[in-house]
């Protein structure tokens, strides 16, 4: 495989489980924000709180999308060889599209270069494939177990396609559709694809060949067999789990139309680090405590500018501010954190882009005045601008409390103030006034 792909431009030789070379020196992160899934496969059995067992569909918790860029960072800060992020359950990421998507989009912001994947069953990731060129995900994983529907409908309990739920024979014929147009929709936009089989001992051994074939004239990139995991409860979890020897020469028969990956670790949906590396009670601690923040974005966006000139009152018009004040909480009072210098000129897009950037960490800023062009930019960017002339100590209690605080002169008609981060009115009294939340 060359070492960047399609439009994406990505430096693609690093990612662990496409390049064997790879995993020894680098590892990856498997961000599980996706509890649902859309198929039930009868080997499966998805379990949240299993440390000790290492198979897709198992994780300690499941994260929000701001909760998982939160867990990100703090793997970033520990670790300085994880190379790409995914997205493996522990469902299926196009049954749960909206935190898929969003996850995506959130670590693609703060990590451009970062590589992006997914993994799926392939019934609903073809309305999504744009997006994810658009992100950049480079490699797209699908699952494909059969391509012969008698042979699927014993590996299938059923499969749900929006409101409707298939069983035996036509929803292995449902699945197998949706794999094949998904993966000849990923090549078109220039994304590796990976096909993973599961071997199914009595099931499905005899039939590698056919799906190996059959994937490589739709244009998957290469092929990894994964021997069953025996799942107790599960109507499979009786099946012996496959030989050495027979996984042996399933790959024999794969290898006559496809590459081979052949160091697959049967990967948690929260595995990081290194294949093969068991999940650290560290890495379970940090999944834990991300998982216990709010899961909105306002937990990593801790602070509140204030546009002042001297930090005690909001007296500045953003315009003209060549210095921004930056407060957070600590504990029921508040601190300055720092004061950051501004850009007082320049192309207006540009300097509400630049200031953006600066003002990253910062949910709010507080200004006397403001124009409607820093305003849209900023707000792009999920940074609000409240206009509230007074006392700093005054606009930090009712950002972080939300409350209600006397009006001014400088207020108009206002009798009282009201931020607001949830809704977008003036203020809390139903006047016309001069508040902008």
């Amino acid at each position: 495989m060359n070492k960047k792909t399609g439009p994406q431009m990505l430096e693609i030789s690093n990612h662990p489980c496409f390049d064997d070379k790879a995993r020894h020196k680098y590892g990856r992160i498997h961000l599980p924000v996706a509890p649902n899934c859309n198929i039930q496969c009868n080997f499966c059995d998805r379990q949240y709180d299993c440390v000790n067992e290492s198979r897709p569909g198992v994780t300690s918790v499941v994260l929000s999308p701001h909760q998982a860029l939160a867990y990100l960072k703090k793997v970033f800060a520990l670790r300085k060889d994880i190379s790409v992020a995914g997205i493996a359950g522990p469902g299926d990421p196009f049954a749960n599209p909206e935190e898929t998507i969003e996850t995506l989009r959130l670590v693609r912001k703060e990590y451009p270069d970062l590589l992006l994947c997914v993994a799926t069953n392939g019934l609903n990731i073809f309305p999504y494939i744009e997006e994810l060129a658009k992100l950049r995900v480079s490699h797209i994983t699908i699952t494909v177990n059969a391509v012969d529907p008698l042979i699927g409908k014993k590996i299938y309990a059923w499969v749900r396609d929006k409101v409707n739920i298939y069983r035996g024979k036509e929803a292995a014929e449902v699945l197998l559709c949706r794999q094949l147009e998904g993966l000849i929709g990923i090549k078109k936009h220039g994304i590796t694809a990976k096909i993973n089989t599961i071997i199914i001992p009595g099931v499905n051994d005899g039939h590698i060949a056919e799906i190996s074939r059959k994937v490589s004239e739709a244009g998957s990139d290469i092929m990894n067999l994964i021997p069953m995991y025996a799942v107790a409860g599960t109507p499979f979890g009786n099946f012996p789990e496959p030989t050495p020897g027979l996984l042996e020469n399933c790959r024999k028969d794969a290898s006559r139309f496809m590459p081979i990956m052949s160091h697959c670790t049967r990967c948690r949906s929260d595995a990081v680090g290194l294949l093969g590396e068991k999940l650290s009670s560290e890495s379970v601690s940090l999944l834990q405590s991300c998982a216990s923040l709010p899961p909105n974005r306002q937990e990593y966006q801790p602070y509140v500018a204030c546009a002042s000139r001297e930090g005690i009152s909001v007296n500045m018009h953003l315009g003209r501010a060549g210095k921004i004040y930056i407060y957070g909480r600590d504990g029921n009072a508040y601190k300055l954190i720092t004061v950051r210098k501004i850009s007082k000129s320049g192309n207006s897009g540009k300097r509400w882009l630049k200031l953006a950037k600066t003002l990253k960490d910062c949910r709010v800023v507080l200004v006397e005045a403001a124009g409607g062009a820093p305003r849209e930019i900023l707000g792009k960017q999920g940074i609000r601008i409240i206009t509230f002339p007074g006392l700093i100590e005054k606009g930090l209690e009712a950002v972080y409390g939300g409350g209600y605080i006397s009006g001014s002169a400088d207020q108009g008609n206002c009798i009282c103030k009201k931020i607001n981060l949830e809704s977008d009115s003036s203020c809390g009294c139903g006047c016309k006034g001069s508040n902008e939340v």
